[in-house]
């Protein structure tokens, strides 16, 4: 891949669960750190639409052809609204990564499915079907999957994307967007 290749880095924003839907950001980052463009969308809190509105905002926007990889903060928005990311991949035809800090706590995850969802099985399938690794950074190690790059591909654009703090900037720069637009400025960590 290219140098100055296009990355979206996909966060949600704060949400209450009474709020219903919550905000989404995407933000255009061209390698390492520039800024060119920002899109949104919105989930339904705990919903199952991420995948379906994802897929909308990307496809439809004018930047859609000059993205080279969709990186997702985690692999669920506004609570367990839980990203088929294999159906987003093979949507919008782009490489498509999950990154996270932290490992998952996988059976609390199961547990509070199992406790609030119907279709828990489904929505706890998506997070398990794709290996999560870990990728060593200069702080400390995140958390990945992906689908549409080859593995050491995905290893290397996020140690080149992230320049500043822990996170791949584009990550960074849609968290902060994200929280900015619901909470009127950003704190805390991405």
């Amino acid at each position: 891949m290219k140098e100055q290749i296009r990355v979206l880095g996909i966060d949600d924003s704060p949400f209450r669960f009474s709020d219903g839907r919550s905000l989404v950001v995407g933000a255009v980052v061209r390698f390492p750190n520039y800024l060119e463009a920002v899109m949104r969308t919105e989930v339904e809190v705990d919903g199952d639409d991420a995948t379906e509105n994802l897929a909308k905002m990307i496809s439809g926007s004018r930047y859609r052809d000059q993205v080279k990889v969709v990186m997702l903060d985690g692999i669920s928005l506004a609570g367990f609204n839980v990203v088929d990311v294999q159906a987003l991949h093979e949507s919008v035809r782009i490489p498509v990564l999950t990154v996270t800090r932290d490992p998952p706590d996988l059976d609390g995850m199961r547990a509070a499915l199992k406790k609030h969802f119907i279709d828990w099985e489904r929505r706890y399938g998506l997070i398990t079907r794709l290996e999560l690794r870990r990728i060593p950074t200069e702080h400390r190690p995140l958390y990945a999957s992906g689908v549409g790059l080859d593995w050491s591909e995905f290893v290397r654009l996020v140690g080149q994307s992230t320049v500043r703090g822990a996170v791949p900037e584009a990550l960074r720069i849609a968290h902060v967007i994200a929280a900015a637009m619901v909470k009127g400025e950003s704190k805390g960590r991405p």
